[in-house]
């Protein structure tokens, strides 16, 4: 009855025209008495929008409002001096003067007031943000204050959102026919936020005609999210799809050349990680102003460093094992954990952050429930580029031309006059960048340890033996086949079963078609 009463109050003061500005009683209603009645001085407060109103409301929030004169006055204290709250002059402070109390409720009321007065600010994205806020929490009491900021709102998107705003607090209304035309009208708007509200409302709805038309706005509500939720798989598969790729791209190219299990690929991408770190560092100290751009420095110097170590590693270890993979595994493997301890006594135990550039931060909003971040798009970008410099490496210039042709058969390529342990070397070196490029595209959308190779190791040998040994075009559908493939079914059955499922598809394919998904064509020694 007292909510009916005041909101019987606030929509008569609508409508007789504009209110005066802060009153010293209706400072003393928001601030004093019990919860229900403040609530309705707070509403009917901000009807009629004030900056002394705002003011109050902000001192009310930070706790910065006393109770002065026995319960006769309230004030606002700050830095030890009294405001009054409706004039703005300065008043002495009493000794006795009471803190205001707010519970959870009244900060609650007090934050969406404070939101609903930023329907009449200058600024769009604001009036935006605060339409959205009172569509999440509608309440009858502020469906004069929609009203009013409806009547004055000229942007067309804020409007549409106003228009969802008052539907969603219509929902609670007495008339039937407006609770069924609020639920059709939200039912346009297919965001997470209203299908909770509509679910909220159809489970205490009484009416059977109201009650069919709540349902059925779900359900025009839940087939629009279906479509999103379906695409955000997707496009996690996707993204998950182009860093195995950027993973695998130099591991395809190390094992199908020289038939290298190379344990310790995981760590030279770690390797590139750590150097996109201390890239960041350098700019932070010496070029803060040009800090967005540190990532277009730290590409040459990821790719550089884990290159270099590949080189080192190939020369002083793997060149003596050749032909022996078991013991190429196993060595390795020990020099895996070399350097996952070197960079442990380096940099520490603890992962360490590395930032997005402010251009990398932020995303796309495609549907309601779908956003596309922009750290993923770049990766995306990156992997499409890096492998479309792979294939023109390999495809268009010599030292692809020798790479291919020790591929396949180097006892004749090293007859026709191909220095083959310098193939060696260069091919492993470049595979040993590449895994440093996905080290610097992985620092994006993680946090960088010394275990950081190691979670992607065995997807990446899957994704490049179910592609086909050495074969570009194979590991690119492998990648992205799986990646999307595992999000899919981590919707149906969860991470750890759409992992092993992932697994089991992986070795039934290998049984069926042991060369990959594409068979090294041509003659070889074997």
């Amino acid at each position: 009855m007292f909510r009916f009463l005041s909101m019987a109050w606030l929509c008569l003061l609508a409508w007789a025209g504009p209110a005066q500005a802060l009153t010293a009683e209706q400072a003393l209603a928001m601030a004093a008495g019990d919860t229900d009645e403040r609530v309705a001085a707070v509403q009917q407060a901000i009807v009629q929008p004030d900056e002394r109103i705002a003011a109050f409301l902000k001192a009310l929030a930070d706790d910065e409002v006393k109770i002065v004169g026995a319960g006769k006055a309230a004030i606002i204290v700050r830095d030890g001096k009294g405001i009054d709250p409706a004039t703005g002059s300065e008043v002495p402070v009493p000794d006795d003067a009471e803190d205001v109390i707010n519970n959870n409720r009244m900060r609650g009321e007090i934050d969406t007031a404070m939101a609903g007065l930023a329907l009449f600010g200058k600024d769009d994205a604001k009036r935006l943000a605060a339409a959205k806020a009172l569509t999440r929490e509608p309440d009858a009491g502020r469906l004069p204050l929609l009203d009013k900021a409806l009547a004055q709102e000229t942007q067309p998107a804020i409007k549409a959102q106003l228009e969802l705003a008052r539907s969603a607090t219509l929902l609670g209304s007495e008339d039937a026919a407006q609770r069924i035309s609020a639920a059709q009208a939200l039912s346009l708007s297919a965001t997470p936020d209203t299908r909770l509200l509509l679910n909220e409302r159809v489970t205490v709805e009484e009416d059977a005609k109201v009650k069919a038309a709540l349902q059925a706005a779900l359900k025009a509500i839940d087939g629009e999210l279906a479509w999103g939720e379906r695409l955000g798989a997707a496009f996690s598969g996707i993204s998950l799809g182009s860093i195995l790729l950027l993973v695998a791209l130099g591991l395809a190219i190390t094992y199908g050349l020289m038939g290298v299990i190379n344990m310790a690929h995981g760590e030279l991408m770690m390797i590139g990680a750590y150097a996109t770190y201390v890239v960041q560092g350098l700019f932070q100290k010496y070029l803060p102003g040009a800090f967005d751009w540190y990532l277009v420095a730290a590409v040459p110097l990821a790719f550089g460093a884990s290159a270099l170590v590949g080189a080192v590693l190939e020369r002083s270890v793997l060149r003596f094992l050749y032909g022996r993979p078991l013991e190429t595994l196993l060595a390795t493997w020990g020099i895996s954990l070399v350097l996952m301890q070197l960079v442990r006594t380096i940099f520490g135990a603890q992962n360490v952050g590395v930032e997005n550039p402010a251009w990398m931060s932020g995303g796309v909003q495609v549907l309601s429930n779908l956003t596309l971040p922009y750290n993923r798009l770049v990766i995306i970008g990156f992997a499409i580029a890096v492998l479309l410099s792979m294939g023109w490496l390999i495809g268009r210039t010599r030292l692809g031309l020798f790479v291919r042709g020790v591929t396949q058969n180097r006892p004749i390529a090293s007859c026709m006059g191909v220095n083959t342990a310098r193939v060696d070397t260069m091919a492993f070196a470049l595979g040993s960048g590449i895994a440093g490029l996905a080290g610097c595209a992985l620092s994006q959308v993680g946090n960088v340890g010394p275990d950081l190779g190691q979670s992607y190791i065995v997807d990446a040998f899957m994704v490049v033996v179910l592609g086909g040994v050495g074969q570009l075009a194979g590991t690119v559908y492998a990648a992205l086949g799986l990646g999307v493939l595992n999000k899919f079914l981590e919707g149906w059955a969860g991470a750890v079963l759409a992992k092993i499922a992932v697994l089991v598809f992986i070795i039934i394919f290998i049984q069926k078609r042991p060369q990959g998904i594409f068979a090294v064509k041509g003659r070889t020694a074997d």
